[in-house]
């Protein structure tokens, strides 16, 4: 039996803050704090690559590199490499609880080339040739891909009217090189600012009794360094564009299923390379967090492959996945790691045993659970202990905004039944005490649920592009009636932070 435990979950870019996005600044130390506070033991976040067309932290330039809107300014400012005359009077966005990404797209860039312009003249740090020597497997061709994109204008590689550099021939990689080696400097020094501020702040958090859970996206962007770099890993046509994408099937959800878009693995190519990109992506991403979630875990057992050009994922097909031999692979080497997986949909018996044979807990979702006819296995009567319960993830309603929006009457009278909901207790109330109270030894809770937020706090709605990723905590939200909740609910339930415990004798 595992202990019981619970967290938060709440994206970086959600945090307070003056410069238009959440950072990896005093605001993400501050939730460390009120995370100790409420003897929570997890912190839950979203991706941390850097965000392409749509902000989706879940497609990203890179499986490897890290965002670098999140860096902190005001650190920067603190360290010597900018000053507070370079910010001032800057529009970085201004509304207090939505990140406008064009704007913070447009006015950080000038603000942190100050700061690589300023480090590279005082004479680059020690730490930075450690963090470029340690992290070159991935840091150059990063730099190389992001600095030769913006040359064709922000096109993806498959668009780049060059045919030599699209197939990284090496006399045209020597060339593009010389060429833009001071915007590669650029990329590479960005990506040393950004890790610098993420290992400090881990490095806070840990030492607090708090640790990190990072998600990693089954699938990476054709828009990136890596299938640039290994278009080998990918299933592809002649021309190195994806020849089949991924989604997922209609469903009692969707009609038409979803279409993500990602390229597939060519895994008859990874197996016979011993996966070793597989697990250089899980070792570093233990470097990063001291848990991983993993995005759609069933596609290690089968997937959903549909031909490049539909519109829809109606007319894919379902096909088998390694699982099993990858992460035997995975364990040969790196051991046994602390991964959830992500276990929701179309969940076929070779996903049971996939993640049953790798012990890895799976999630429970409450807002899938209220069928008045049936009996959901998300209920928490039928949850286990090795599972990890939500209250949603960042693809659902907050719990207002799904009991208004979503539920019919006879799914709400049943909530309100097996909840034992009191006529002056909210949804929330009665939601969270049922997660809290669930036999999973894990129990994470949104913020927006916790702050008891509608719609217009949803993080994510699938299948659109525009107006998602944006939501924004205030720093007045953080109330002591809100963090008095948190902690009833963890000590009630026999959730405490051991390790916080510990630490106090």
């Amino acid at each position: 039996m595992k202990e019981r435990q619970s967290g938060v979950l709440l994206h970086i870019s959600s945090l307070p803050g003056k410069y238009g996005i959440g950072s990896l600044g005093q605001e993400a130390f501050d939730f460390v704090d009120f995370l100790v506070r409420t003897k929570q033991r997890y912190w839950q976040i979203l991706p941390l690559g850097p965000t392409s067309y749509g902000d989706s932290p879940y497609q990203s330039f890179s499986a490897f590199a890290g965002n670098t809107h999140l860096i902190d300014v005001d650190t920067l400012i603190e360290q010597g490499w900018l000053s507070y005359e370079d910010v001032d009077g800057i529009d970085f966005g201004s509304h207090p609880t939505e990140v406008d990404y064009a704007k913070v797209f447009i006015s950080r860039r000038p603000v942190l080339e100050k700061a690589v312009t300023n480090l590279k003249t005082k004479g680059l740090p020690e730490s930075y040739y450690r963090f470029a020597e340690e992290n070159a497997f991935w840091l150059h061709t990063f730099a190389e891909y992001m600095a030769i994109k913006e040359s064709f204008g922000l096109k993806s590689w498959t668009e780049w009217d060059d045919e030599h550099i699209r197939l990284r021939r090496p006399e045209a990689l020597a060339d593009y090189r010389q060429r833009l080696a001071d915007q590669m400097d650029y990329h590479r020094l960005t990506q040393y600012l950004f890790f610098q501020q993420w290992q400090q702040l881990k490095n806070y958090a840990n030492e607090n009794g708090i640790e990190i859970v990072g998600d990693m996206p089954i699938y990476i962007a054709a828009d990136s360094a890596d299938m640039w770099a290994n278009p080998h890993f990918f299933k592809t046509d002649e021309q190195g564009r994806p020849a089949v994408v991924a989604g997922c099937p209609p469903d009692d959800f969707s009609a038409i299923g979803q279409l993500w878009g990602n390229p597939i693995y060519d895994w008859d190519a990874m197996k016979a390379d011993g996966f070793t990109w597989w697990i250089a992506r899980l070792r570093e991403s233990f470097k990063l967090y001291d848990m991983v979630r993993i995005d759609h875990f069933i596609g290690f057992a089968s997937f959903w492959e549909i031909p490049a050009g539909e519109e829809t994922a109606v007319n894919g097909y379902r096909v088998e996945a390694p699982g099993f031999e990858l992460f035997a692979a995975i364990k040969a080497e790196l051991g046994d790691l602390n991964i959830i997986a992500e276990d929701l949909g179309s969940v076929t018996d070779k996903v049971i045993q996939l993640r049953d044979t790798t012990g890895f807990p799976g999630m429970k979702v409450l807002q899938f659970a209220f069928d008045p006819e049936g009996d959901s296995i998300e209920l928490p009567h039928n949850h286990t202990n090795n599972v990890v319960a939500y209250t949603g993830t960042h693809d659902n309603h907050t719990i207002k905004g799904w009991y208004e929006e979503e539920m019919g009457d006879e799914a709400r009278d049943f909530l309100d039944l097996y909840s034992n909901r009191k006529p002056d207790e909210s949804v929330n109330q009665a939601m969270l005490r049922l997660l809290f109270s669930s036999v999973a030894f894990m129990a994470i809770v949104t913020m927006q649920d916790l702050l008891d937020l509608g719609d217009e706090a949803r993080m994510n709605l699938p299948n659109t592009v525009g107006g998602n990723w944006i939501w924004r905590m205030t720093k007045d939200q953080l109330t002591p009636q809100v963090e008095e909740t948190l902690l009833d609910l963890t000590t009630t339930y026999r959730r405490t932070n051991k390790k916080l415990v510990e630490k106090k004798h």
